[in-house]
C-alpha cells in the first residue's frame, strides 16, 4: 500500500511539473507574429503599461494614410529589458504624446497588435530599440 501511495505521488509531482513547463513555453512563444512583415503605425499614446513581464503600449493611430484612426495594442519584452537594450525609461511617452511604431503585426489581421521593433517620439526625434535580438547580433556593444 506504501508503495502504491509513493507511486501515485510520483506520477502526480510529473503531471504538476509537465503541466508547469507547457505553461511557460506557451507564454513565451512568439508564433502569432508575423515576422515576414513591418509595419509603421504613426498616432499619439493612449497608455504604456511598464510591467512585468511584457510592456505594453496602446497608441490611437493608422498604418496607411487616410484611414480613420484606431486602436492598436503593442507588445514588447520586460521593462529590465528596454532599459538595457533600449535606453527606455517609464516616462519615455506619456498619453497625447505623437509616436511612430515599427512593429510586426499579429498573423490575424483583423487584429491591430503586434510586436514593438522600433519606438520614435515625434517631438523630440528620440528613437528607442525594443527588439533585444537586435542587440544579440555579433559586433554591436
Amino acid at each position: 500500500m506504501r508503495q502504491l501511495m509513493t507511486s501515485i505521488a510520483a506520477l502526480a509531482a510529473v503531471a504538476v511539473l509537465t503541466a508547469g513547463i507547457s505553461e511557460v513555453a506557451a507564454h513565451h512563444s512568439a508564433s502569432m507574429f508575423d515576422f515576414s512583415k513591418t509595419l509603421t503605425v504613426k498616432g499619439s499614446v493612449v497608455e504604456l503599461r511598464w510591467v512585468n513581464p511584457h510592456v505594453t503600449m496602446t497608441l490611437n493611430g493608422t498604418v496607411n494614410p487616410g484611414e480613420a484612426p484606431a486602436e492598436w495594442l503593442m507588445e514588447t519584452t520586460s521593462p529590465g529589458n528596454l532599459v538595457r537594450v533600449g535606453g527606455w525609461r517609464r516616462d519615455v511617452v506619456k498619453p497625447g504624446d505623437q509616436v511612430e511604431v515599427e512593429f510586426h503585426p499579429l498573423r490575424d489581421a483583423d487584429k491591430r497588435s503586434g510586436l514593438m521593433r522600433q519606438l520614435t517620439v515625434v517631438a523630440t526625434g528620440e528613437v528607442f530599440a525594443a527588439n533585444i535580438r537586435d542587440q544579440e547580433k555579433p559586433g554591436l556593444e
